[in-house]
């Protein structure tokens, strides 16, 4: 009898041990947010080691890849309108954030394919350096004749059965479906155990049936994602349109356990694929099975992009409208190079890209792969900057800036032939007063360094922030005016964690 009582002793303390590891973690296990009722998941984000200041006198240049993937901030809103007050800090990519929203950056006024813009002003967290943001603004086409072949690569593995992955997965498809044109053509691949192609080849108009075989998607078994992305660019070839927009549209939580598993085996495999004309893009949805890393590298190796989806206007926005223009890439193989004058700039650190780093002959290698960019697209790239004792003399060059690309051959290219186009950043640049634009860029950055504990985020303050953003006039852009709501709700929340 005293046997069985110590046993029975001994499993409730192994159970409350246990549960109380579960409660402790309830935001993290290994750094990845746990759901709210403490139920583990594997969400894993590519490690982020912040750019540090470089002295200008032994390296006066930075290269690096531009894209405009916005995956981070949607992701960020979830976690933050989740409940969650410790964010992951490597789920917090600085240039994604930025990238997410738009900004009045000049257009091409010539034939070039890209514009650059920029502006040098007082950082508002750091009283001994300047911020100077360099805007990069894409031709927007009108493509409304451009054709769609597009195949939904959907995952309906289990781990797809909650309502913010499938559920919102069809609601998205369905409002893609409904903007169609009627020549477009649409295929869906699904994915879990094995692959299936519910739909192949359906045009535009056929939106019912579009919408048919959508609905009828249903959550269940493991995933085998690289048999459902061969079979999706098999479709993709066998639907072809010359001139067209051909694109896989992969819809995952990023679960991938069956099947080529590894980044480097999808990797080579998108790779392959995309020199057929054919691009992925990749759609990330829900929380649990998030692998970052993973998704953002099939992405650009597919000559796609890489984003979030939390809820239903997201949708709209990244898809829904990125059809009819962001995902009609406009040019490949985007790169920057900045020089930075050392009479003027002591230091500098290049704010985000981390993993897009380029050296210097990478950069000045055309068959170098990096970024693209569609229609539209507007990319910020800040640099913190420690000026030298110097003056700034009216006129002075405080840096020159070369960003090299390939035009497609939606804008006449041929995406082979590389272009550039260069900007001297003057000392004329600089400014005292901060304009609306300059107010948000340093309000992205200095959230994003709070969210991070960064060790450069010197006298960030969330209450001076929110003051900075509430000052600002964002009546025209939701998207702005969500940002600005979404501090608030953080700082709020960060204060009732405080104070428990």
């Amino acid at each position: 009898m005293k046997n069985k009582i110590f046993v029975l002793f001994l499993m409730l303390f192994v159970i409350f041990a246990f549960t109380s590891c579960m409660s402790m973690g309830a935001d993290y296990d290994n750094g990845a947010p746990m759901y709210p009722n403490g139920n583990y998941n594997t969400e894993d984000y590519t490690e982020i080691i912040e750019n540090g200041f470089i002295k200008t006198e032994s390296a006066p240049s930075s290269y690096f890849s531009i894209d405009a993937n916005t995956a981070s901030y949607p992701n960020l809103r979830s976690l933050i309108k989740g409940g969650y007050s410790n964010i992951p800090k490597d789920a917090v990519r600085v240039e994604e954030m930025l990238n997410y929203f738009n900004y009045d950056y000049q257009t091409p006024t010539d034939s070039s394919v890209l514009s650059l813009t920029s502006s040098v002003f007082d950082t508002p967290f750091n009283s001994d350096t300047k911020l100077m943001t360099i805007g990069l603004a894409a031709q927007e086409v009108e493509f409304s004749g451009v054709r769609n072949n597009l195949v939904f690569l959907i995952d309906v593995s289990g781990s797809m059965y909650s309502e913010d992955k499938l559920p919102l997965v069809q609601q998205a498809f369905m409002m893609l479906a409904e903007n169609l044109n009627p020549e477009d053509r649409v295929s869906i691949v699904t994915y879990a155990s094995g692959d299936s192609v519910p739909l192949a080849g359906a045009f535009g108009y056929e939106k019912q049936k579009i919408m048919a075989a959508v609905e009828d998607l249903t959550a269940g078994g493991s995933t085998a994602g690289s048999k459902g992305i061969r079979k999706a660019y098999a479709l993709a070839e066998e639907y072809f349109i010359e001139g067209g927009n051909n694109r896989v549209i992969l819809a995952t939580d990023g679960d991938f356990n069956v099947g080529t598993v590894t980044t480097s085996g999808l990797e080579a495999l998108i790779s392959q694929k995309r020199e057929s004309g054919i691009y992925l893009s990749v759609f990330g949805f829900g929380r649990g099975n998030l692998q970052s890393e993973k998704m953002e590298t099939l992405a650009l190796k597919g000559n796609g992009v890489y984003s979030y989806i939390d809820s239903v206007n997201e949708a709209k926005r990244a898809l829904v409208e990125g059809v009819g223009g962001t995902m009609i890439t406009v040019a490949k193989d985007v790169k920057a190079g900045i020089t930075f004058n050392p009479k003027y700039i002591e230091s500098y650190r290049l704010i985000g890209y981390e993993n897009k780093l380029l050296t210097e002959e990478e950069f000045n290698d055309s068959n170098t792969d990096a970024g693209e960019l569609g229609s539209g697209h507007t990319v910020t790239v800040v640099y913190e900057i420690k000026l030298t004792d110097k003056a700034l003399a009216a006129g002075e060059k405080l840096a020159d800036v070369i960003v090299k690309y390939k035009p497609t051959e939606n804008v006449g290219g041929d995406a082979t032939s590389e272009q550039e186009i260069t900007l001297t950043v003057a000392t004329d640049a600089y400014h005292a007063e901060m304009t609306d634009t300059d107010a948000f860029v340093a309000s992205v950055i200095e959230f994003a360094l709070i969210l991070r504990d960064s060790e450069y985020k010197v006298d960030s303050d969330l209450n001076a922030l929110i003051t900075r953003l509430s000052d600002l006039d964002l009546s025209g852009d939701e998207f702005k005016m969500e940002f600005r709501e979404l501090v608030i709700a953080y700082s709020e929340k960060t204060e009732n964690s405080e104070v428990e």
